[in-house]
């Protein structure tokens, strides 16, 4: 999912209107729930300088024979690509990275370090990141309207990458035939892209040859409330039981009292007394717990946010002497709140709570808090032309996907991590007002290829330990009772990787950037066993691939 700090969304706002965009909001509604993490990359030399970006044309419409897609188009559109050759040699692999939900150019770094690289230098094949429709360049249709959104589907994506392997001619290699199934392809993918690969296998098993599916969000699911499971489990304790305690105190208040007063005292506190809708507010006062997602291995991908919100609400000493003056407005809320009893201890976390916040997020609003931070915004959401590339994932996630992240959905005699504010009506209202959506998602569509339980040989599970995703994955067990583990194989491996969070396994390091001794080493020794174990299964089913070309062989020789 793409997910891009509230700080870093609001350096744009200037004097924002409601008429203009609300860019926090923005990054609460559309990249929190888009499930890859966005590449903010620091490096030394622009992937996009060595990689050039190629296009393949494509179909529009893959299915004629679904009116779902009607009116048909028999138009075709430019999908972008990039490969690196360095390692193929002859009989080597076309290994695929599917991008999912971005712009691809931030995935080229992959192609440099991550396990990309690796598994295209192991068995001397080419790397290749592919684009997915509507993201990026790649756009079939003029603009982002409702209608012209109805080919963007998972099936339609699929058939593409699939079209891919079947008719590709890589420039400057055009005197060799690399195209499926004349040679293996190897699929892989992270977050919805290893979704993605994992309904890639199941539904071209004759053109992927074998597919890896990291962090892949298997199950659709429209109330995604247990992604806050993961966190809740694995995080700092008392970061968690802090976490719940405020946000328990901000419930009593806004939804037990309901009193107009008290209200606007809260929202004050916080610095947001002008932004109108609670469940805007209660929004805004998660996003330290909702960057749980950002934790990278990679010093240089990691995003530090959770750490430093952690750091702060369990702090003994109150870190941004301003907030003092709030000392007694605070201890007030909390006893108005429900945890009279635990002033003495709640007192310093929420003023650092609050001092948190408004350096992370509420000091950069310079306009209206509404356009800021307000997810109430039709006016916005209706915006549909060329520029408004954030549409695509909501349109998936409103038709398909689901996974809007609710604090309402949680067990009642659980504490959430976020507001029990934060509801699915609320977190579908970009359904409504972007695309007149009012009912949930058609999950269906994409449970149908196995959910939890998807399999296939040669179709790999990888995920992460302690990803918020983790409940959607086929590693879901203990998270989701219905969720079975496996015994991992060479065929259909099975691997869970300790400490981890989102697709940690698809970054990698320049031989200079590893660190070889404890107690740190990078990458972690979890994801250098788990790359390990990809890149013996892969190379395990290139032995594989050969046995099947020579069976081949010999079946067409009997029948000369």
């Amino acid at each position: 999912m793409v997910k891009l700090s509230a700080l870093y969304a609001l350096l744009g706002l200037a004097s924002a209107t409601l008429a203009a965009a609300p860019l926090s909001a923005i990054e609460k509604k559309v990249r929190k729930n888009t499930i890859s993490k966005r590449e903010i990359l620091k490096r030394d030399t622009d992937p996009t300088l060595l990689y050039p970006a190629y296009n393949i044309s494509v179909p529009i419409d893959h299915f004629h024979n679904d009116s779902k897609y009607e009116p048909h188009s028999d138009g075709m559109f430019n999908l972008r690509y990039w490969f690196d050759a360095t390692y193929y040699k002859e009989g080597g692999p076309v290994i695929v990275l599917q991008s999912g939900e971005t712009d691809a150019s931030e995935r080229l770094i992959f192609l440099q370090k991550g396990i990309l690289h690796q598994m295209a230098e192991a068995t001397n094949g080419i790397g290749v990141v592919l684009e997915h429709r509507y993201y990026g360049s790649s756009m079939p249709t003029p603009d982002f309207s409702t209608e012209n959104l109805r080919f963007l589907t998972t099936d339609q994506a699929l058939a593409d990458e699939a079209y891919f392997a079947k008719n590709v001619v890589f420039p400057g290699l055009e005197d060799k035939n690399l195209t499926a199934p004349n040679v293996p392809y190897i699929g892989y993918g992270g977050s919805y892209a290893g979704a993605f690969n994992a309904f890639l296998r199941k539904l071209y098993p004759d053109v992927f040859w074998g597919t890896i599916s990291s962090s892949g969000v298997v199950e659709a699911i429209w109330d995604y409330w247990s992604y806050f499971e993961p966190i809740r489990v694995y995080a700092d304790q008392e970061c968690v039981s802090t976490t719940q305690k405020i946000t328990h105190m901000i419930d009593n208040i806004l939804i037990g009292l309901n009193d107009s007063a008290t209200t606007a005292e809260l929202k004050g506190a916080f610095g947001l007394p002008n932004v109108t809708y609670d469940d805007d507010f209660a929004s805004v006062v998660s996003y330290g717990i909702d960057s749980w997602q950002g934790l990278v291995w990679d010093p240089a991908e990691n995003d530090p946010s959770f750490d430093l919100f952690c750091g702060n609400i369990t702090s003994d000493s109150i870190i941004y002497p301003d907030t003092s003056s709030l000392t007694s407005t605070v201890q007030d809320l909390l006893t108005k709140g429900g945890y009279g009893s635990e002033v003495s201890n709640l007192t310093t976390p929420l003023l650092n709570w609050i001092g948190w916040l408004g350096q992370y997020a509420v000091d950069s609003c310079q306009g209206d808090q509404d356009a800021c931070f307000s997810t109430h915004n039709a006016t916005y959401y209706a915006q549909d032309d060329i520029t408004q590339s954030w549409r695509s994932w909501p349109y998936q996630y409103c038709t398909e996907w689901g996974f809007l992240q609710t604090g309402s959905g949680a067990p009642k005699d659980q504490l959430p991590l976020i507001s029990r504010t934060n509801t699915l009506e609320y977190e579908s209202l970009i359904c409504a007002y972007a695309f007149n959506i009012t009912t949930p998602p058609n999950t269906t569509a994409i449970n149908q290829y196995g959910g939890f339980d998807i399999s296939y040989p040669r179709l790999a599970m990888i995920d992460g330990e302690q990803d918020p995703w983790r409940p959607a994955t086929a590693h879901a067990s203990p998270f989701n009772s219905t969720a079975q583990n496996r015994t991992s194989t060479a065929s259909q491996p099975f691997i869970l990787i300790d400490g981890a969070v989102h697709h940690w396994d698809e970054y990698g390091l320049f031989p200079n950037e590893t660190v070889d001794s404890p107690p740190d080493f990078l990458p972690p020794v979890p994801v250098r066993d788990a790359q390990a174990a990809e890149l013996q299964f892969v190379l395990e089913w290139m032995e594989e691939w050969e046995e099947h070309v020579l069976a081949m062989r010999a079946r067409d020789e009997m029948r000369v």
